[in-house]
């Protein structure tokens, strides 16, 4: 295929993660409105950093008066994820992609965007397609911080406390297909909640943060289900 009709298909994959970043987005905007952060730190937090979970967090730890360096940290341990999850899909990038284009495509991973791409049936991915469910994701995720930061405030508040809950949702929704075709990607993901329910509630772990608990659930999931299955998730 050409690279505009891989880019095109990637960007169709991307719609449902679209639908999904723009109300946490605009949650985003509006949290960060409120805590009284400037409007263009608000924008270039999603634009340059781009990292969910970690922005609600940043924007916190600004709020509360926190170090930068703190700040640094903190963000930098919640994303040590990505380094697993650019690592695993490089093997399943097609080997003639441009390296040039490769820090773009690492960039533009997220929890999301990495689960439609994984989750591919065909053994290598065109580059293209990861750049056109990237595109989607990131556009809608700066349109819905944009939205949240100037028009936010006009939303009713029961509108506005619902958005949390969309990212989660969608994330579901993104698995369950996935999970319902195979058993092995069933197993890995319930193993994974377990080892992450374990360290968030038993007290011998209650010093460790967010960040090192999802870092140690994807490790552990992804060493057991590489023992469990060796052969894939064909089975």
């Amino acid at each position: 295929m050409n690279k505009g009709l891989e880019f095109k298909n990637g960007a169709k994959a991307g719609i449902p993660i679209a639908l999904g970043y723009i109300p946490i987005a605009i949650a985003f905007g509006i949290m960060s409105k409120a805590s009284g952060i400037p409007n263009m730190i608000s924008i270039l937090l999603s634009f340059v950093l781009y990292a969910g979970a970690s922005q609600f967090v940043g924007v916190n730890m600004m709020a509360l008066g926190a170090t930068p360096w703190e700040i640094v940290m903190t963000i930098f341990i919640l994303n040590f994820r990505h380094f697993l999850m650019s690592a695993s899909l490089s093997q399943r990038i097609e080997e003639k992609a441009s390296k040039k284009l490769m820090p773009l495509l690492a960039f533009g991973i997220t929890d999301e965007t990495f689960s439609v791409a994984s989750l591919r049936e065909e053994r290598r991915i065109d580059p293209y397609f990861i750049l056109g469910l990237n595109t989607v994701a990131f556009g809608s995720w700066n349109a819905g911080t944009w939205l949240g930061v100037f028009l936010g405030a006009a939303l009713p508040q029961s509108l506005q406390g619902s958005m949390g809950i969309a990212l989660y949702a969608m994330f579901i929704g993104l698995l369950l297909p996935s999970v319902k075709k195979s058993r092995p990607i069933f197993i890995v993901a319930a193993i994974s909640m377990l080892i992450h329910s374990m360290l968030k509630w038993l007290p011998m772990f209650a010093g460790l943060s967010s960040g090192l608990s999802i870092i140690a659930a994807t490790i552990g999931a992804a060493a057991l289900g590489a023992l469990f299955f060796p052969k894939g998730v064909e089975e």
